[in-house]
């Protein structure tokens, strides 16, 4: 099993944020519909809690399977510390531990009225911080996945057989 590199990674995880506007989208759209919501801000926080459980959802279930889209353009697989296809269980369990690329920068910015640009700088800055901290793993692997007891692969492409009439 050979962990891809740290730029292959991101690249993937960059990918996978831009998928996750359509995923955002629809269920924004699905919540303000169900909920009858007139306003953006209407109902903010139960918005915001629809859309945590929906991108759980998204992502446990194609870990559960060992690719997102975005892996599986980017030839990454998600595998137990055996190499074995992930549970459910273990793919919540890095669900919920993902989400340290964003918690520390959130909950130590929240006593601050900071502005969007000072919040994205904080932001992207521990990104980076949290990404290059998996060059201190022994096999390169986010921090994440070490507490959740997976591994990010490289996977070969599967190539169709063509047949010729």
């Amino acid at each position: 099993m050979t962990t891809p590199g740290l730029w292959r990674r991101m690249a993937c995880w960059l990918y996978e944020g831009m998928l996750l506007f359509g995923v955002v989208f629809l269920a924004g759209y699905l919540f303000s519909t169900l909920s009858q919501s007139r306003n953006a801000m209407d109902n903010r926080h139960a918005l915001q809690a629809f859309v945590f459980l929906i991108f759980g959802i998204y992502f446990v279930w194609f870990w559960a399977k060992g690719q997102t889209l975005a892996m599986k353009t980017w030839h990454i697989r998600i595998v137990d510390r055996q190499g074995m296809p992930v549970s459910q269980t273990r793919a919540l369990g890095r669900y919920a531990l993902s989400w340290l690329w964003f918690l520390p920068p959130l909950i130590g910015m929240s006593p601050f009225q900071l502005g969007g640009g000072e919040s994205a700088v904080i932001i992207s800055g521990w990104v980076i911080v949290w990404a290059l901290l998996s060059r201190f793993h022994p096999q390169g692997q986010f921090w994440h996945d070490a507490l959740a007891g997976t591994c990010l692969v490289s996977s070969q492409p599967s190539f169709a057989k063509t047949v010729i009439l």
